[in-house]
Formats: structure tokens, C-alpha cells, sequence
């Protein structure tokens, strides 16, 4: 193979051209020949024994030809894009064949390349840094928690239903007089304030008693999932059968002993505090992360190619795929749980598609500008840290990973650190 020409013939689009030579191609026409003559009859011969000059004499000399560049094609085409210095992207390739026969195969070949970029002022970038104060409100927030995570519930007898209580009741429910779907329920277990009903409807459980029936007014949302029901208005009528409250334990060492490794409040008070300083630390650094990377792609110039948009979408959407399967569901089950179809989907992860493509791009023209490149140490590393991650040997992740690629990806990573370093906190 050798490339007899590179141009650009648009913006984002390159034309190729490319030779196989006469040696190649014949090896392609021969494979093609072999893989095929099973298939043939020719009169005089039995099926699939007829040599190859009698069957193109027969059929033609180019009966082989579309199969042999079928086979050559993919990887004559890859070396000439290896040949340049072109960053094709997964596209519509029109290709065209200018010469084939014995002499060979000339074809051309028209791919399209990322955009060029340009980026300036990614220096000095502003951000504002969200304050890490752990106040003495979060730490007991946080205790409660825990405590409410250990409580136990306590039967109420003497008195009326409150928000937080624990209520079990029967509910059927009507619209207009008619009952509906799903709507009836017996010995259902409820805490007051939850907001696990539409709204009105746990405000309306607060002040009765045990034993207690009575009706609950509510309208159903407008925007409600089950479309038959919204915006009407219905009647539940409840049977309120009993009330419980949350038993807290009290907040001792003996408490601390029992949900943690230390021995007296104060120092299990030091570890929450800890725990809520190391969160809003990751908290803050995430959001100076988000404002330093809504600013770098406002910077970026470039004419994007809408094939890059689609390529990420399709990773995304595969990715989401993969994640519904680890949790028992497919695609096609959530779309119709969600009411969703593929260009809802599509729609969905639109705008995380496009910010993904454009930071990559900033990212990548940054790291261009100054020069960032990995070394072969930690490119290394890398592949050694994939292999630990997914517990197998180094070299089966090397055959997986494209070296150019983690190339890339360190690359990178120092630009974003690079833009770490040169934030400016306001």
C-alpha cells in the first residue's frame, strides 16, 4: 500500500489516495477465489473444482474483484490515514475506485478529520470556591441520622397522628365516584412528611387517631406519570388502623460504642466532623472542577464536526445501557417504563454529549500548546493500574487499550491539571 496523495477538499473533510499494489491485490483476488469457489459451477467441472483461469474466463476476470476490495480495503485505507498526520473520526466515508485490474487497485477515499482548534486566555481562569465549614448543625444533622438509622418504632396510643409519625392505613381511592387503578391499598406502612404521595395528601394524615376514618381531598399534579390521572381531582377514603414514632437511642458513649470504633461522644463528634470536611472538600473541588470546565469550553473555537456529537451520544447512550443491565434492566424496558423512545433518549444525553466532545477538544489543544506528553514511565503505570482495576495480566489490557490513545488521555489529564494550578479563587 502507499499513499499517493493527501487534500482537503472541505472544511473537515480530506481526500485520499491510495494504491495496492499489483502483488497485494492478487493475494486479495486469490483469498477471494478460495473463500468463493465452493460455490461455483462451471460446465465440465464438478462443483467447486473448477480452476481459478477457467471460472474468470467464465464469469469474467473481474468476478473476484469486489470481495478482494472488500478484504484489502479497510486496511490499505488504515495505513495511508497512518500515514498522515490526519485525526480521522468514525464518519461517512465516500469511496470511489479510480483503477483496478492486474496492475493493481487505485482507489480515493474521503474521511472526515477533527476541527481545528484554537484556544486562547485558558490561563488565570476565575473561579469561586464554595467555603468548607463544618458547623456544630451539621455534625448533629449527621448524628441524628444515625440515630434515626438505629431507632426503633414505638406504638402510639394516646394521642393524634404527627409529621414524622409512622402511620398504617387503608386507602381506596376514587375519581369523580369510580375507583382507579392502583389506587387501593390495605395495611399500607407511611411516614408522614416523606412526601412519598402527591402533594396534599400526607398533610391530610396529620391530627387523627387510631382506629379513625376519614376522607383525603387531593388533585393529582398536572404533570403526573400516569397521564389518565393528571390534573384530576379524587377522594381517598382511609382507614387509619394505627400510629407509630421513632424511639431515638439516647446519645451516649454507650451509643457511640455501639455505631462506631470509638469509645466517648467527643471523639466520635472529631471523626463526623472529619467525615463532613473531607465530603464538602470533594464537594467544593467538584464544583470549582465545573465552573473551571464551563469556562474552558467558552473559550474553545471550532467547527465541530456533528459526526463527534453523534459518536459520543452513542457511547453514552451504550454506557447508560450497560449500567441499566447491571441493575437488571435493558434499554427497551426502561424507555417504555419512562414512556421514552430513542430520540427522547437521544435528547436526554444531547447536551452531556456535546459538553464531553468540547472539552476533550479544549483539552487536547491545550495540552498540544504546552507541550504535554506522557512518559513512558507513566504510560506504564497506567496500563499497570488498568490491570489491577479489572484484575488481569498487563499485557492482555495492552492489547485492549490502544497505546495512542492512553497517550492522549495522559496528555490529557496534565492539561487539566494544568488548569488547576492556574485557576485564579475569587
Amino acid at each position: 500500500m502507499s499513499l499517493k496523495s493527501s487534500k482537503k477538499i472541505k472544511k473537515n473533510r480530506y481526500e485520499l489516495e491510495v494504491e495496492v499494489d499489483a502483488q497485494e491485490f492478487e493475494k486479495a483476488v486469490n483469498n477471494s477465489f478460495k473463500k468463493n469457489i465452493k460455490k461455483i459451477s462451471i460446465p465440465g467441472f464438478r462443483k467447486g473444482k473448477a480452476p481459478r483461469s477457467f471460472v474468470e474466463k467464465y464469469y469474467g476476470e473481474n468476478v473476484f474483484y469486489e470481495d478482494a476490495v472488500n478484504e484489502i480495503y479497510p486496511k490499505a485505507l488504515q495505513e495511508a490515514i497512518d500515514a498522515t498526520d490526519l485525526d480521522v473520526i468514525n464518519d461517512k466515508i465516500d469511496f470511489d475506485i479510480l483503477k483496478i485490474g492486474k496492475e493493481g487497485l487505485l482507489f480515493k477515499a474521503a474521511v472526515t478529520v477533527k476541527p481545528e482548534v484554537e484556544i486562547e486566555n485558558y490561563k488565570g481562569i476565575e473561579i469561586t470556591r464554595k467555603p468548607i465549614e463544618v458547623t456544630e448543625d451539621d455534625i448533629n444533622k449527621e448524628i441524628n441520622r444515625i440515630r434515626e438509622r438505629n431507632s426503633r418504632l414505638v406504638s402510639v396510643e394516646k394521642r393524634k397522628s404527627q409529621d414524622g409519625d409512622v402511620v398504617i392505613f387503608d386507602f381506596k381511592g376514587s375519581i369523580y365516584g369510580k375507583a382507579f387503578d392502583g389506587g387501593e391499598a390495605e395495611n399500607y406502612t407511611l411516614t408522614i412528611g416523606k412526601g412519598q404521595f402527591i402533594p396534599g395528601f400526607e398533610e391530610q394524615l396529620i391530627g387523627h387517631n387510631s382506629g379513625e376514618e376519614f376522607d383525603i381531598d387531593v388533585t393529582f399534579p398536572d404533570d403526573y406519570q400516569e397521564k389518565s390521572l393528571a390534573g384530576k381531582p379524587a377522594v381517598f377514603k382511609i382507614k387509619l388502623h394505627e400510629i407509630k414514632h421513632r424511639e431515638l437511642p439516647d446519645l451516649d458513649d454507650e451509643f457511640v460504642k455501639d455505631v462506631s470504633e470509638f469509645n466517648t461522644l467527643n471523639e466520635y463528634k472529631e471523626s463526623i466532623k472529619k467525615q463532613l470536611t473531607d465530603l464538602k472538600t470533594r464537594e467544593s473541588d467538584m464544583d470549582a472542577d465545573d465552573q473551571m470546565i464551563n469556562k474552558v469550553i467558552d473559550l474553545l473555537k471550532a467547527d465541530i464536526p456533528e459526526a463527534m456529537f453523534e459518536n459520543k451520544l452513542e457511547d453514552i447512550i451504550r454506557d447508560f445501557a450497560y449500567k441499566l443491565h447491571a441493575q437488571g434492566l435493558t434499554l427497551e424496558s426502561y424507555m417504555k417504563y419512562t414512556a421514552m423512545d430513542n430520540n427522547a433518549i437521544k435528547k436526554q444525553f444531547r447536551p452531556q454529549a456535546e459538553r464531553q466532545v468540547k472539552l476533550r477538544l479544549a483539552l487536547e489543544k491545550i495540552a498540544e500548546l504546552e507541550n504535554l506528553s506522557a512518559t513512558q514511565e507513566e504510560l506504564e503505570e497506567k496500563y499497570k493500574s488498568f490491570a489491577e482495576q479489572y484484575k488481569t495480566d498487563i499485557d492482555k489490557v495492552k492489547k485492549i487499550i490502544n497505546e495512542k490513545d492512553l497517550l492522549k488521555d495522559i496528555a490529557v489529564e496534565k492539561a487539566i491539571d494544568l488548569l488547576r494550578e492556574n485557576c485564579i479563587n475569587k
